[in-house]
């Protein structure tokens, strides 16, 4: 299904990847809250993010993807392992 809906995506805007993002679209892109996504740009190790202005913060679906992906694990072992 997720894979379907990002071939439709793409098929119909080939820069859909890498198209900035604000914070609300980029917590539904990737499932997590908005109120993850800022403790993480505060304490790190979340999606990388631009800082357009002062206040002013946007993503790109192609970092969100890259981020999830480098945290899956096979087993919930290599996940402990990696902290």
């Amino acid at each position: 299904m997720y894979f379907q809906h990002l071939n439709e995506n793409l098929a119909r805007d080939p820069d859909y990847l890498d198209r900035m993002i604000d914070e609300h679209e980029a917590g539904k892109f990737i499932g997590y809250t908005i109120r993850a996504l800022q403790n993480w740009r505060l304490r790190g190790g979340g999606p990388n993010f631009i800082k357009v202005s002062g206040r002013s913060v946007r993503y790109r679906r192609r970092d969100l993807i890259e981020w999830a992906d480098s945290r899956l694990v096979a087993s919930t072992t290599e996940a402990a392992n990696d902290n």
